[in-house]
């Protein structure tokens, strides 16, 4: 059984069908893009697997848990302990540093720990950068203390919106190659992109028209090796290089 499942899902905004008949499932473990032209349901997609918007129709599970049933805070509840978010706009707090922006993500969740979230902060190669406000920060250190403060509740799944939507090619190679350990180590992780380039890291590519499933094809710029079946987002430092 999939980690996320979709059984014909649809989404209307009024007159608007911006889901039709969707049927999508995502293994423990799989990298999965979602790609296809603008207005062809990517953000609306998104939004119903990180659990901020409920479908119209059709049932979604996410880690056993039918989203379909759950009111506004049942999925606020499930988004903030199963899903890790990273946004093309980072949407950090511009008056905290980087520390405490992920600092604030675990408050939400559970004890805040500085300890936790300053490893976390390493783990995306920015320790020393912890008390730097986001102003101070290059675009590709913010995006990473986003991508630290989605790791630091331990999520089931990762989902990112454009990941390197707003980055030079330096720094989208740095966001990648991160992305790229934390499923080498058995992430489960979701992108929505435009990009060609990102989307080919994956496994799986899922091509959205109109809003429906136009075809699904294999992803693969990476040779996947599915060694670490312990669950890697959950904290573990990562192993050593070299």
């Amino acid at each position: 059984m999939g980690i996320l499942e979709f059984h014909d899902v649809g989404m209307d905004y009024g007159q608007v069908k911006a889901l039709q008949h969707v049927d999508l499932a995502v293994e423990s473990g799989e990298w999965l893009s979602i790609m296809g032209p603008s207005g062809s349901g990517k953000t609306t997609l998104m939004n119903i697997i990180g659990c901020m918007d409920r479908a119209t129709s059709g049932r979604v599970v996410l880690d056993g848990e039918d989203l379909s049933k759950l009111g506004s805070r049942g999925l606020t509840a499930i988004r903030r302990d199963k899903v890790g978010l990273i946004f093309q706009q980072f949407h950090l707090a511009a008056y905290l540093t980087a520390l405490e922006n992920v600092v604030l993500a675990q408050y939400y969740h559970s004890l805040p720990d500085r300890d936790e979230a300053l490893a976390a902060l390493d783990r995306v190669g920015l320790a020393d950068r912890a008390r730097h406000l986001p102003g101070q920060l290059s675009g590709g250190e913010q995006q990473r203390v986003c991508i630290a403060r989605a790791l630091i509740n331990h999520p089931k799944i990762l989902l990112a919106d454009e990941p390197t939507g707003n980055l030079d090619e330096a720094n989208e190679k740095l966001v990648m190659d991160i992305l790229r350990r934390l499923h080498a180590e058995g992430g489960t992780i979701v992108t929505v992109t435009h990009s060609r380039a990102v989307g080919r890291q994956a496994d799986r590519i899922l091509m959205l028209e109109h809003g429906r499933v136009a075809r699904t094809v294999p992803g693969g710029e990476h040779q996947h090796q599915h060694h670490h079946r312990h669950h890697p987002l959950a904290g573990d430092p990562p192993p050593a290089e070299g």
